[in-house]
């Protein structure tokens, strides 16, 4: 009995899995430029290992980052992204998600931060993995100094609208891809305190390198300029939680 209940989740998610292809589409793959950053160097340490990769600095700033990716895109394709995170400073994780969908692998930011219990940090995604990273956060709200949204919005189940994190949400204003009535919707779930940015030129498939994604619009920015933009608004984000954590 046991195996067959076992079977039958398998089953179960192999159809959810194949339902969300029709959904979201086929994965998309890290372009030439994500795998060039899979490499690491200028003091960058790039780890892949199962279950994330991390892009750790010489030295390391508070806090950590913990990066939930999109529907059917590979985790390496935000590697441009954390490497210009990791060198601000700020040792990155792009969490590997089964099937890659975030929607099965909520609960492993855990992960990380049990094998770092002293580090800070804060927690996001681009997309579905932002829904899904705000669910973890609504769940421990104590686990985690902020929550960002890359083209992302919580939803009933993430909310941390009574919550006392910090939040920031990015958009593009090119995006094709986002549910803006949702998105409008998802502000509900959020603190009052939410910090709003928007860039402009910049699209849904912006946030990470791996081409073009169907339903976007083009992007008016040069390949890797929104990846800069999101690292610049998110390092004075941060920044502005360690100053007034350390302030109190």
């Amino acid at each position: 009995m046991r195996w067959k209940a076992i079977g039958g989740v398998v089953l179960l998610i192999g159809v959810a899995a194949a339902a969300a292809i029709q959904i979201y589409g086929k994965p998309y793959h890290p372009d030439a430029s994500a795998l060039e950053a899979m490499r690491g160097g200028h003091g960058i340490t790039v780890t892949d290992s199962k279950r994330w990769i991390a892009f750790e600095p010489l030295q390391v700033k508070q806090p950590d980052v913990i990066l939930y990716p999109g529907a059917w895109i590979s985790p390496e394709s935000y590697a441009p992204l954390a490497s210009l995170l990791a060198d601000r400073g700020y040792r990155t994780w792009i969490v590997k998600m089964p099937f890659e969908l975030a929607v099965f692998g909520v609960e492993r930011a855990a992960d990380i931060m049990e094998m770092n219990p002293k580090q800070t940090y804060v927690i996001g995604g681009h997309s579905l993995g932002g829904a899904m990273a705000a669910r973890y956060a609504a769940k421990h709200p104590d686990s985690v100094h902020g929550i960002f949204f890359l083209a992302a919005y919580a939803d009933q189940k993430g909310s941390i609208r009574e919550t006392k994190l910090a939040a920031l949400s990015i958009t593009g204003k090119e995006d094709g891809v986002l549910n803006r009535q949702a998105y409008e919707e998802g502000k509900a779930y959020l603190p009052e305190s939410t910090v709003y940015e928007e860039i402009k030129g910049g699209n849904h498939a912006g946030f990470g390198s791996y081409g073009m994604q169907k339903g976007d619009r083009p992007s008016r920015l040069k390949p890797d300029e929104q990846e800069a933009l999101t690292a610049d608004m998110l390092s004075k984000w941060m920044n502005t939680i360690v100053t007034r954590s350390s302030s109190k």
